[in-house]
C-alpha cells in the first residue's frame, strides 16, 4: 500500500532538511499575510497588543509587562492574545503593537483578522540576542512602520539591516513599575538549608542553553566552593522535559556535586519571585542577553548579582550595581542554529573571575548587603516608563 497523496507529501516534505522547510515556510506565509498600509495612518488614541499574554515566555512576560504600564501612564490599552485565536478587532485607528519576532510575524497575522492592521500605525517590539541580526529577518520590515526593541544592544544589531528612514527606539522593560512581589515563601518551602549561602542560576531551556552558559556558572561554582556543604548552588530550570539532551547535559555536570540542588517544578510568578528572594547571590555567565530578564528582577528585589558584562543587561548594570565579569568575544555557535548568524560573536565569560567574586561575596554579608542595594536603586531608576513614554510620543507624532 502506497497511502494516500496527502501522507506522500508528508513524507516527501519532512525529507527536507529543516532550513529550507522553514525558508519555504517563511516565503509562503510572507507572501500571503495582511500588510499595513504603505504610508503611516494618523495615529489614534490608545494602543493594542498583539502577543503571547499566557506564555511563560520572554516574549510573553514581555507583553504583559508593556500592557501594565501603558495602563499605568493612563493609555488605554488592548490586549490580543494570539494563542486565543482570532481577537476582535480593536478600536478603528487605535496603534498595534506587535509582540512576535519578525520569523513568526506572518503566521501569527494569518492567525488573525486580515482587517486588523488595516488604518492603523504598527510597531514591531522585537527581541534578539547577538549583535547580528539574520538576514531572513528582513522580511519583518514589511508588517511594521517602525521597531522598539528592548536594550541598546539590540538596537545597534537592528541597525545594519533597517531600511533607509525606518525608525528603531529602545525601549526597556517598565518592570520598575510593577516589581516583582514574592509570595510569602522561606526557604523550608524550598528544600534549601537556612544556614547555607545560596547562588542561584534561574533559567529556561526553550530559551537556548548554549546562550544561558549555565556550564559556565556551574565550573564557577565548583571553582569557588568545591563541595562544601554550607555553599548551595540552586539551578531553576525552566521546560526540561523539552530538551531532554541539554538537561542531561546539565545533571551530569552536577553528578558529582552533593551541594547542588535542580528545581524544575512550574510555579507561579509569585513563587518564582519567592525563590530568588531565598538566594544570597544571583548568577549569570551568560553568553548574550537581549534584555536580561533575570537578572534584572534579581536586581530588583534586592539581590546581589555576579553576571556577564555585556549586551542587554548592561542597560541598566554597571561596575557599581552588579558584579561584572570580564569576557573574551568568540563565534556564536548555537548547535540548535537559531543563534548563529554568519559574522555574529558573543560572550565568553572569564570563569576564575566570577569564581573570585562568589568566594568574596560569599565571605562579606555586608558587601553583599551593599551591592544588592545600589543594584536595586540602578534597576529601579533604569527600568521605569521614562523610555516606554519617550518612544509612546515619538511613534504617535
Amino acid at each position: 500500500m502506497t497511502g494516500s497523496p496527502l501522507s506522500l507529501l508528508h513524507r516527501a516534505w519532512r525529507t527536507l532538511p529543516a532550513g529550507p522547510r522553514r525558508a519555504l515556510v517563511r516565503g509562503v506565509t510572507t507572501a500571503m499575510a495582511p500588510r499595513p498600509e504603505a504610508v503611516r495612518p494618523r495615529a489614534g488614541a490608545g494602543m493594542a497588543l498583539l502577543g503571547e499574554f499566557a506564555r511563560p515566555s520572554g516574549l510573553g512576560m514581555g507583553v504583559r509587562l508593556v500592557h501594565q504600564a501603558l495602563g499605568g501612564i493612563g493609555v488605554p490599552a488592548v490586549a490580543l492574545n494570539m494563542d486565543a485565536g482570532r481577537a476582535p478587532l480593536p478600536p478603528p485607528g487605535m496603534p498595534l503593537m506587535l509582540h512576535v519576532n519578525p520569523p513568526s510575524l506572518p503566521l501569527a497575522l494569518l492567525g488573525q483578522n486580515r482587517a486588523l492592521l488595516r488604518g492603523r500605525r504598527v510597531v514591531g517590539m522585537w527581541n534578539w540576542e547577538l549583535p547580528v541580526v539574520p538576514e531572513s529577518w528582513r522580511m519583518g520590515f514589511r508588517f511594521v512602520h517602525e521597531v522598539w526593541v528592548t536594550s541598546r544592544f539590540t538596537a545597534e544589531a537592528m541597525a545594519g539591516v533597517m531600511p533607509a528612514g525606518m525608525q528603531v527606539r529602545v525601549v526597556n522593560y517598565p518592570l520598575a513599575v510593577a516589581p516583582p512581589v514574592p509570595a510569602a515563601m522561606g526557604r523550608e518551602a524550598f528544600g534549601l538549608p537556612a544556614a547555607a549561602l545560596v547562588v542561584l542560576v534561574s533559567f529556561n531551556l526553550a530559551s537556548s542553553f548554549v546562550r544561558k552558559n549555565p556550564l559556565a556558572a556551574v565550573a564557577a561554582f565548583r571553582a569557588a566552593f568545591g563541595n562544601r556543604a554550607d555553599r548551595v548552588l540552586l539551578l531553576k530550570v525552566g521546560h526540561p522535559g523539552h530538551f531532554p539532551e541539554d538537561f542531561a547535559l546539565l545533571q551530569e555536570a552536577v553528578a558529582e556535586m552533593g551541594n547542588v540542588r535542580i528545581e524544575t517544578r512550574e510555579m507561579p510568578l509569585g513563587e518564582v519571585h519567592a525563590l530568588t528572594s531565598c538566594a544570597d547571590i544571583v548568577l549569570s555567565l551568560h553568553r548574550s542577553e537581549g534584555f536580561g530578564l533575570v537578572p534584572a528582577e534579581a536586581m530588583l528585589l534586592g539581590r546581589p548579582v555576579v553576571a556577564t558584562g555585556w549586551s542587554g543587561n548592561m542597560d541598566f548594570m554597571d561596575a557599581d550595581s552588579a558584579a561584572l565579569v570580564p569576557f573574551t568575544l568568540v563565534p556564536a555557535q548555537d548547535p540548535r542554529g537559531v543563534l548563529e548568524v554568519p559574522g555574529a560573536v558573543w560572550a565568553e565569560p572569564d570563569i576564575a573571575v566570577a569564581a573570585q567574586a562568589l568566594r568574596q561575596l560569599a565571605d562579606d554579608p555586608a558587601a553583599r548587603a551593599a551591592l544588592g542595594a545600589r543594584g536595586q536603586a540602578k534597576a529601579r531608576a533604569s527600568l521605569g516608563v521614562e523610555s516606554l513614554a519617550a518612544a509612546l510620543r515619538g511613534f504617535t507624532a
